[in-house]
């Protein structure tokens, strides 16, 4: 590992029962850890208990989860966002998570890995951008997309033909630690104000 890695907060948007997410995500961080330019916090919003419907009350249920997401994501230099898309776009417990928190996405970087059906989550992708957009985050150009994502890994979890995502996963990860590593150089020097 290098000496001052960008800290990556790999996020896992979908909660529901059965739910495809952890598969892609357990390969993207496996692939992500090879590299010694990054430090992998994985954040999944159903195992850290975030409650999939929360009001704009002060003090919501599951507020206490919330808050120690908070902290990881104050931390992080960079983020992967991985969704699928539900009706042509994100899943509302990733909107409600990203909602919750303001200044931890500012002046970082955003990375996206998509799955689905035909479209391979792109539409919610694009859907995510502008959100990212509104919050002063920048998000990376290239995205890491599965397109008919349960027929494309095996039943362990592993890709049946890694090359082209691993190929993508990598440009992702350079442009990723690219702005993770200016725009920490950026905030120390000057910090960031919306």
């Amino acid at each position: 590992m290098t000496e001052n890695p960008v800290k990556v907060a790999v996020i896992v948007g979908s909660t529901r029962a059965g739910r495809f997410g952890p598969t892609v995500a357990n390969w993207f961080v496996e692939h992500a850890e090879k590299r010694a330019d990054i430090a992998v916090d994985l954040i999944d919003l159903a195992q850290d208990q975030l409650p999939a419907h929360m009001s704009n009350e002060p003090e919501p249920a599951g507020a206490r989860a919330l808050r120690s997401v908070g902290a990881r994501l104050t931390t992080a230099d960079g983020f992967v966002v991985v969704t699928p898309e539900y009706n042509h776009s994100y899943p509302a417990p990733l909107k409600s998570a990203i909602d919750w928190h303001f200044t931890q996405w500012q002046a970082k970087p955003i990375g996206f890995v998509s799955y689905g059906g035909i479209s391979g989550g792109l539409r919610a992708v694009e859907h995510l951008r502008h959100v990212f957009a509104e919050l002063h985050a920048v998000t990376v150009r290239d995205t890491v997309s599965f397109h008919s994502a349960a027929q494309l890994f095996d039943p362990t979890g592993k890709l049946t033909d890694p090359s082209a995502p691993e190929a993508a996963a990598d440009q992702l990860l350079d442009q990723l630690v690219w702005w993770g590593s200016a725009l920490r150089s950026a905030r120390t020097e000057r910090p960031y104000v919306a």
